[in-house]
């Protein structure tokens, strides 16, 4: 029986449709692999990143947690501790027009409490090179200290990531906005500079003998004297100060150096050997830079070729020490009293440490007339640093170690953490 092509092209369609169907699934499969496996390679991917992350995150924490728990026992101290917000309402929250500039440790803010007391506040910076050591360095020490000569500490404060120090505010500022800057001439005339003088000497004083701890400063210069509103000098910075716990030891040699070169005695600069007198020879340096109105810096080896304390011991000796007075001055001082201060400044900057009087000694010498002086010998003298910039202002600060020398043409001193 011969069928129609109607049923023909029926059963036909019918015999194809089971195998067209049972192809589907394979085809589908064999694109949907791959995509699934890149899916899956997204995933892991991602897995790990976020491990990687929340790995970091942890040992981050763990070092910010260390640190803050160093800084925990603070609170046993006399030390006040102060809350966050009572010193953000202080200064204002910390605006630019309360801020009175900018150092190694970071930023200072002006501020008054609601009593009306004015306050300082120092604020770690983030990128300082500072840390933890030295402001518990300076919170410690600082806070078992008081002498009218170095600067006051009222408090601290402890908050997550913040670090502060809290001081009585010094509306003259620092030492040098008056000896270099173009306020000199109008405030400092010599009484001052001898006051200024006497009182910087006794407060090292304190700090090496009077004290109840022995203490070298490590970091004595003009920025880091402030002056009060009757222009008493304060001594100020004790993130480097290092104590001499044994009586008994006179010498440390250490394997880092920090401060700042211009007032660094050659034994330390150069062998990181410091003593009391070390902080006698910057003593000698910022005298000199005192009588002369001039920085012992950069600038002045740049344009000279030698250092200032050269120039101070070449006029000394040349008997032309009223050229190496400050021109300000216009001749307008007792000759007996400057030449003293002059000669007491030339007998801290021997190179001899041995050589060098005590600060018990130099006091005796400003303030006595009747001591003979012994005559001083030549001070070191320092090799000119490599392309030092002609437009550097200040002292050359300078960080060194076994195995590297980093040089810094600003007023800033670098620091180096390190056990004693």
């Amino acid at each position: 029986m011969v069928e129609s092509p109607y049923r023909l092209r029926h059963r036909r369609l019918m015999d194809t449709a089971p195998a067209t169907a049972s192809g589907d699934p394979g085809h589908g499969g064999s694109n949907g692999m791959p995509i699934m496996v890149s899916i899956l390679v997204v995933v892991i991917i991602c897995t790990l990143f976020y491990c990687v992350y929340c790995w970091r995150w942890r040992k981050r924490n763990a070092v910010k947690r260390a640190h803050l728990e160093r800084l925990r026992p603070l609170s046993n101290s006399d030390l006040p501790v102060m809350d966050l917000s009572t010193i953000a309402a202080a200064t204002n929250g910390f605006s630019k027009e309360n801020k009175l500039g900018e150092g190694g440790f970071g930023p200072v803010y002006r501020g008054v409490l609601d009593g009306g007391a004015e306050i300082a506040v120092k604020r770690l910076s983030a990128r300082s090179r500072q840390g933890a050591a030295e402001f518990r360095n300076e919170v410690e020490l600082i806070a078992k200290l008081q002498h009218r000569n170095l600067v006051r500490l009222l408090g601290c404060c402890v908050d997550k990531d913040e670090k502060m120090l809290v001081y009585e505010y010094l509306p003259n500022r620092s030492l040098d906005a008056f000896l270099f800057g173009t306020r000199k001439t109008a405030h400092l005339d010599w009484k001052m500079r001898q006051s200024i003088v006497v009182g910087i000497a006794r407060g090292l004083l304190y700090l090496h003998e009077d004290s109840c701890l022995k203490i070298v400063h490590r970091d004595l210069k003009a920025s880091n004297v402030l002056l009060d509103n009757k222009m008493n000098p304060k001594i100020s910075d004790f993130g480097m100060a290092m104590i001499f716990e044994d009586e008994e030891i006179e010498v440390i040699n250490t394997g880092h150096v920090v401060g700042t070169y211009g007032y660094m005695a050659p034994e330390y600069a150069m062998g990181g050997v410091f003593s009391v007198k070390s902080d006698v020879y910057s003593f000698g340096v910022l005298v000199l830079e005192i009588l002369s109105g001039q920085r012992n810096g950069a600038m002045y080896l740049q344009e000279h070729q030698h250092t200032l304390i050269q120039d101070a011991w070449r006029m000394w000796s040349e008997d032309k020490a009223a050229e190496f007075m400050d021109a300000s001055l216009a001749g307008s001082y007792a000759k007996e009293e400057a030449w003293r201060c002059y000669h007491a400044g030339l007998l801290c900057v021997q190179e001899s440490p041995e050589l060098r009087p005590t600060m018990s000694s130099v006091v005796l010498m400003l303030i006595g007339d009747q001591a003979q002086l012994p005559a001083p010998e030549q001070p070191p003298l320092f090799a000119s640093p490599k392309k030092a910039p002609a437009s550097d202002q200040s002292s050359l600060a300078v960080r060194s170690d076994t195995t590297s020398k980093t040089h810094s043409v600003n007023d800033v001193s670098i620091t180096m953490i390190q056990p004693r």
